[in-house]
């Protein structure tokens, strides 16, 4: 199991609606990937800011078929979260070819 500092952080964050973004940057301790179109399952569309004084990481993936998944966890070195097909996407979600 990947300590915190080992999973790979939430490089930018350009959903402004959600109670983690804080200037582009996720402030969530982890966030889990899933849904139909890799969903960031910690958006959370709300008035007020929290989380936590460091940036965000993923800390699961349920996109069994991304390129970047491994037994749940996210390999990719990054994440980009933006909209997409949902409110917030994980925009480094890359389907195995």
């Amino acid at each position: 199991m990947a300590t915190l500092a080992e999973m790979p952080p939430v490089r930018q964050c350009s959903v402004e609606s959600c109670g983690y973004n804080h200037d582009v940057a996720c402030h969530a301790g982890a966030i889990t990937v899933g849904g139909e179109s890799a969903a960031c399952g910690t958006f959370i569309d709300i008035s007020f800011k929290g989380g936590l004084d460091v940036v965000g990481h993923v800390g699961a993936c349920h996109r069994s078929e991304c390129t970047y998944n491994e037994a749940l966890e996210c390999t990719a070195s990054e994440v980009r979260v933006g909209p997409g097909r949902d409110a917030a996407d994980c925009l480094t979600y890359t389907p195995r070819g």
